[in-house]
């Protein structure tokens, strides 16, 4: 099913982004960059490891994980997670924990383009990625 996700995906649209990035503490000077920022996501399999490498101006990132393993990840504001990437159902559920905290995004394709659905609390965003 992860198929579906492998390609290169262009940021076309956001909501909430800055909303859901101040809940989770990030500075005012990284929201301003995040939210000018339109990044490309790359998502390859490599045997039975999914690589997810997003790439933007800002500050370039890759994740090689298996589904339903954790594993330690460093997002681009800095926060040390222990990450977990699974199927549920047609949606790609990445689950970040640190600090007692937790965020998710669940990424669908719908239409020809991938949502993803970040939440953090009762904050939820929204970015629309198109096939590149």
């Amino acid at each position: 099913m992860v198929d579906a996700f492998v390609g290169t995906w262009k940021l076309t649209e956001t909501e909430n982004f800055d909303e859901y990035m101040k809940a989770l503490g990030v500075s005012f000077a990284t929201r301003q960059v995040g939210n000018v920022t339109k990044p490309t996501i790359i998502i390859s399999k490599e045997e039975d490891k999914v690589v997810l490498k997003t790439q933007s101006t800002f500050k370039n990132t890759e994740i090689n994980f298996k589904l339903g393993e954790e594993f330690d990840e460093t997002t681009p504001d800095d926060r040390n997670c222990k990450t977990t990437v699974t199927l549920d159902g047609d949606k790609l559920v990445h689950v970040q924990k640190w600090g007692g905290k937790e965020t998710s995004f669940a990424r669908e394709i719908k239409d020809g383009k991938m949502i993803m659905t970040l939440t953090f609390g009762d904050i939820v965003a929204v970015r629309t990625y198109e096939k590149a």
